[in-house]
Order: C-alpha cells, then sequence, then structure tokens
C-alpha cells in the first residue's frame, strides 16, 4: 500500500510540472518568437518479486512479476519550430524565416534569440530594447564593401543616421543609346552631364557628337567625332560600321575645371553602349560616379539582412549585414530569460554565418515572428493534466483508507 501512495506522490509531482509548463506556455502565447516547452513522462523503478524462467521440460517458461514505484519525467523540450509571421512595417523588426538566431553582444559573450523587435540607441547601435544587447554582423567599409565574413569578423552592427560621407570626385561616365544614321556630313547632337570635383561641386559638362564623314567602302563606315565643352575639355572620334555597331573609339578622357580649391581632374569616358541605326539620336549619360556631400537620410533592409543606407545626396550604399547562428541540436540551447538562448553541453557549438547559407533561413525585414504556441493543443494538454493529476491524488486518497483499515483490524 505505501509502494502505491508514494506511485500516486510521483504522479501528482510530474503532473504539476508538466501544468508548470502549460500554463507558461499559455502566458507566452502573445510573446515574440517564444518557442512552447513539452513535458514528457516516463515510468521509474520497478521491484521485481520473481524474475522470469525459461521453458523447462514438460513446463513452459513464466514470466517476471514487477510492481511500478511510479512515474518520472523523461524530458521538458522546447520545440523549435517556427512560429507564424506578422507584419508591423517597422524597418528595424527582423524575422528569421527557417532556421537560425541573431546573435547578440552579452557584455563580451554571445546569446541568441529569435526575437527580433529591435530598434537603434542613441549611438545608432541596433540593439535588442528590453536589455540593451547589441545585435552582430558584419560592417562595411568606407566604399560599401565588405571585409572576410566568418564567425571571428562580426561586431555590433551600427547604423550612423545623420552621418555625413564625404564627396568623390567623378572619375567616370559612360554614355549609351544611339546617333541617327541619316544625320548628315557636319550636322551635330548635342547631349550635357553633370560631374563633380573632389569638393562635391556640381561641373557641367557639354557633349557634342557630330558626323565628321561616310566613307562608301567596303564596307560603308560612318567616320563621328565628339567634344567636351564648359566645364570639360577633350575631344575623340568614333567609328560604326554598316550594321551600325561601334567598331572604334569606345573610350576616351576628358579634362575637368574643379572649383575653387578642388583643382582639375581627368574623367574616363566609356562610349562602348552607342549605337548607330536609322532613327532620332537619343545619346545621354547613363552612368557616372562620384557625388557630393550627403548625409544618411534612412536605411532599408533586404532578405540577407544587409542594411543599405540612403543619402541626401542620392547615393545608396550597404552598411551593415546581420549574422545569423545555427545548431546542431537547436532543442538542447539553454534558456536565459528575455527570449534569449545560450549554448549548453548538448546544444552544439554556434556556426555563425550569412542568411541563406549553410542551412540558414532568410530574413524577413518589417516583421516579427510570433510564438509557436498551439492553444488548442494547450488546452487539450491541460484537460488531460488535469485529470491525471485527480486520478493520482484518487490513488493517495485510495491507499490511506486501506491502511485505516489496516489499522482498525486492533480494536
Amino acid at each position: 500500500m505505501m509502494r502505491s501512495m508514494y506511485a500516486g506522490v510521483s504522479g501528482l509531482r510530474n503532473h504539476q510540472i508538466r501544468m508548470d509548463v502549460i500554463g507558461n506556455n499559455i502566458a507566452n502565447v502573445n510573446t515574440v518568437g517564444f518557442k512552447t516547452g513539452r513535458v514528457n513522462f516516463q515510468e521509474i523503478f520497478n521491484q521485481t518479486i520473481r524474475g522470469a524462467s525459461s521453458p523447462l521440460g514438460s513446463r513452459g517458461g513464466t514470466n517476471p512479476q514487477q510492481v511500478g514505484l511510479g512515474m518520472g519525467l523523461s524530458s521538458i523540450d522546447t520545440l523549435q519550430t517556427q512560429g507564424n509571421l506578422q507584419t508591423t512595417g517597422k524597418m528595424t523588426d527582423l524575422a528569421i524565416q527557417g532556421n537560425g538566431f541573431f546573435v547578440l553582444n552579452a557584455d563580451g559573450n554571445l546569446a541568441y534569440t529569435r526575437d527580433g523587435a529591435f530598434d537603434l540607441d542613441a549611438n545608432g547601435n541596433l540593439i535588442n530594447p528590453s536589455n540593451g544587447m547589441k545585435v552582430q554582423g558584419w560592417m562595411a567599409d568606407a566604399t560599401g564593401a565588405f571585409p572576410a565574413k566568418n564567425p571571428n569578423t562580426i561586431k555590433d552592427i551600427q547604423i550612423p543616421v545623420g552621418q555625413s560621407i564625404a564627396a568623390a570626385a567623378t572619375a567616370n561616365v559612360s554614355f549609351a543609346k544611339n546617333l541617327d544614321a541619316g544625320t548628315p556630313v557636319a550636322g551635330t547632337y548635342v547631349t550635357s552631364i553633370d560631374v563633380y570635383d573632389s569638393l562635391g561641386a556640381r561641373r557641367s559638362v557639354t557633349m557634342t557628337f557630330s558626323k565628321t564623314a561616310v566613307a562608301p567602302g567596303p564596307p560603308p563606315t560612318s567616320t563621328w567625332s565628339w567634344t567636351a565643352s564648359g566645364d570639360g575639355a577633350g575631344t575623340g572620334s568614333l567609328t560604326f560600321n554598316a550594321a551600325g555597331q561601334l567598331t572604334a573609339g569606345g573610350t576616351g578622357t576628358m579634362t575637368v575645371t574643379g572649383s575653387a580649391g578642388a583643382g582639375n581632374f581627368t574623367t574616363a569616358l566609356n562610349f562602348t553602349g552607342l549605337t548607330q541605326y536609322a532613327t532620332q539620336s537619343t545619346v545621354a549619360a547613363t552612368g557616372r560616379d562620384g557625388y557630393p556631400m550627403g548625409s544618411l537620410m534612412t536605411f532599408t533592409i533586404d532578405s540577407t539582412g544587409t542594411v543599405t543606407g540612403v543619402y541626401s545626396n542620392g547615393l545608396t550604399q550597404k552598411i551593415a549585414q546581420t549574422a545569423v547562428a545555427t545548431f546542431a541540436n537547436p532543442g538542447g540551447l539553454l534558456k536565459m530569460g528575455e527570449n534569449l538562448f545560450q549554448e549548453s553541453n548538448n546544444s552544439g557549438i554556434r556556426d555563425i554565418g550569412e542568411t541563406g547559407t549553410g542551412g540558414r533561413g532568410t530574413i524577413a525585414p518589417g516583421t516579427l515572428e510570433m510564438a509557436n504556441v498551439d492553444l488548442s493543443l494547450e488546452f487539450t494538454n491541460m484537460i488531460s493534466t488535469q485529470r491525471g493529476f485527480q486520478a493520482n491524488s484518487r490513488i493517495i486518497t485510495t491507499s490511506d483508507e486501506m491502511l485505516q483499515e489496516l489499522v482498525n483490524l486492533k480494536r
């Protein structure tokens, strides 16, 4: 009878733990990035009253006789399944679609989370607003290029809204589109382009394309010239074949007069995109580097986690990229509270890399991952847990009544 009472006590205790887990799941049904817990039971020791015997002669074998001594916890699992994504429209809200965790700097150590409700602090750091931990990733250099992306080069992501970007002189200009094959000799077509000196001052250049000659062939060709004027100076020639393709003069240079204090500079010209067909002339500059000074006005984040800055001078440039960590056994991560996880002896070593590689998921900007709690399942589990607790309590009360009857035998 005492065995049955202790079995009932173990049932009560462990069903209470299961109820604790269910209650925590339901309490966190609206917690961003929460991962539901699940309790599994197992039987514990069995007392063997009689062992098994093998068949012998005319007698068959007998099975063992064992009495169970109750039940215990097999595991409390964290189910790392994908939660639904909810659109928020806030650019710094991020969700991972697929496997992986955001990486946070926890006072020199790393913590991991699926909660991407991030924000910017006063210094432009991308942070977890509940605890100030900084989101980790790779920072681009002044030209928008990234260094080697590996786990050893991750650092705090900083998005310095309002920070200035230095001016850069125009070093290259590309032209494209058409020169009219029907233009008579000495006929011209004029277009213009603005370029920038080293101080970011705008310089206006006029490009004049003049048809100089037509050679009847064979094969027939058109000999054209180009002249840069205004703030630019330079000249060159272009040759087109009978098919309207540029065959010579695809590149050139011009000297641009800089503003006071900037000095003159040389710009390379590329005409390889030009054609000569029997339709109106439409030549225009289609590509140009160089820009005036500007300040970071806003930014965007794409599915790779790349942060791209938008500057007041019209320039867009990469600033940073968020890192994502995966684990061989994410269910083995240790919960730290505040929607954070840390490595454990059974989670495996973190594998940090870019999104979309090595089995890592992609980033969904402007969204958050909701809890993966299934309320219908939790309420069903609550009912079965209540019944299990109630049944185990009956074991104790019935065993107590049987003990009472035993005590009454001496009366």
